[in-house]
């Protein structure tokens, strides 16, 4: 009579088991989501400053939000041109769709332009590449005959714009004609934050 007791006991186990295992790998998928885009978010906001970017476990926080969302929050360093830069980050993570959201990261310290280190940009929407295109129409709209356009990644930050939104500056050199010399130019691009949307671009040269 004893076995089937043992066997009842192995089963009660095995059925109990499975929600602390799912819970467990739902944050260890929150984790690694999160830190997967973090680090792409860092690389595409910094360029080539940013190598090697690593995150440190015991400093990961992760809580429920709303819904099927987890938030996910801790600290991490990047290697920059001058030695390592440490920063904080933010990011949501559903559970039901595996989808990323609401990424915001800082560094240390590293606010150029005298921005207000209060101020954490929410880089979900904002897309670099967009701006540059956005850039390049302009260019080409103010010298029909321009030839090549060059933008310097690492010379990209972000600023707070009115309304809530947010601005995305960098610098490049545009050939306003094939065989002229290159001149040196200033970008800004000022998008809503809420859904990316390109207000204005102005240009400098």
């Amino acid at each position: 009579m004893k076995t089937p007791l043992l066997g009842i006991a192995a089963l009660l186990c095995f059925v109990s088991a499975p929600p602390a295992v799912q819970a467990a790998q739902q944050e260890a998928d929150a984790a690694e989501r999160c830190e997967e885009a973090v680090a792409e978010t860092v690389r595409r906001m910094r360029g080539p400053r940013a190598h090697e970017v690593q995150f440190v476990g015991t400093k990961r926080r992760l809580s429920p939000t709303l819904g099927d969302e987890t938030g996910v929050k801790g600290e991490g360093l990047y290697r920059g041109a001058t030695g390592s830069v440490n920063f904080t980050y933010s990011c949501a993570y559903n559970t039901a769709t595996g989808a990323t959201s609401g990424v915001v990261f800082r560094d240390f310290g590293r606010i150029a332009g005298g921005t207000d280190a209060a101020w954490q940009p929410d880089l979900t929407h904002i897309s670099p590449e967009a701006c540059e295109a956005a850039t390049a129409a302009a260019l080409k709209e103010k010298y029909p005959r321009v030839g090549r356009i060059v933008f310097g990644s690492d010379s990209r930050r972000l600023l707070p714009g009115a309304n809530d939104n947010t601005s995305l500056e960098g610098q490049g050199a545009v050939q306003r004609a094939p065989g002229m010399n290159a001149i040196p130019f200033t970008y800004r691009c000022e998008f809503q934050t809420r859904n990316g949307e390109i207000v204005s671009v102005r240009t400098s040269e």
